[in-house]
């Protein structure tokens, strides 16, 4: 009789919400996520460099998400106009304001208990990456069910670029979009460009 160790991956659940909770497990008991990061890392630094953008909004990583915030720096150190934002909920609409951060810079813990910048200032992200729980194809992100980025995405005009980070296991083939689903315009994993729109 096989160890459990031994046994194949379970097939991802086709409720979304047990299907949330499936990957977020896989995601913090990848063994090899610090070499997965690594990657992703050195795909970001390089996509980076064919984006005009000064301005990006990221996320503080929680629950093993990908830490985009050292590629983030390392991009600001190239050009002192390039500007890094952390997400500050609203609390009234649910939607997210990018504020200023920068290492070193003070902290506080929002309504969720997730780091934000304390007392530095908003501005408006021209790229906005995302963190993904699982994705699908054309751009079909799944993230925790809050629904943040998707009020947030649907009344920012402009609407930045929007660039989804994920490690492959996240990737669900059959993942499909919901009526206020609002798709990202790239992917990105630890393997390279996982999609791209046209």
């Amino acid at each position: 009789m096989p160890l459990p160790f031994d046994l194949p991956p379970l097939e991802p659940s086709r409720d979304k919400k047990t299907l949330r909770r499936q990957l977020q497990a896989e995601r913090q008991t990848l063994v090899d996520r610090h070499q997965r990061s690594m990657h992703l890392q050195e795909v970001l630094r390089v996509w980076l460099a064919t984006r005009p953008d000064d301005a990006i909004g990221a996320y503080w990583p929680i629950k093993g998400e990908f830490d985009a915030l050292p590629a983030l720096y390392r991009w600001t150190e190239a050009h002192e106009r390039r500007r890094i934002g952390l997400p500050v909920v609203h609390r009234e609409t649910k939607q997210l304001r990018f504020h200023l951060w920068y290492p070193g810079c003070a902290m506080e813990e929002d309504a969720y208990g997730i780091p934000k910048p304390k007392d530095t200032p908003s501005f408006e992200p021209t790229l906005l990456l995302v963190p993904c729980v699982g994705y699908g194809p054309r751009g079909i992100r799944l993230g925790y069910g809050g629904g943040f980025y998707d009020r947030t995405l649907a009344t920012l005009q402009p609407r930045p670029y929007t660039v989804g980070l994920a490690y492959s296991h996240g990737h669900v083939p059959w993942l499909s979009g919901e009526a206020h689903d609002v798709p990202l315009d790239a992917i990105l994993n630890e393997d390279g460009v996982a999609w791209q729109a046209d």
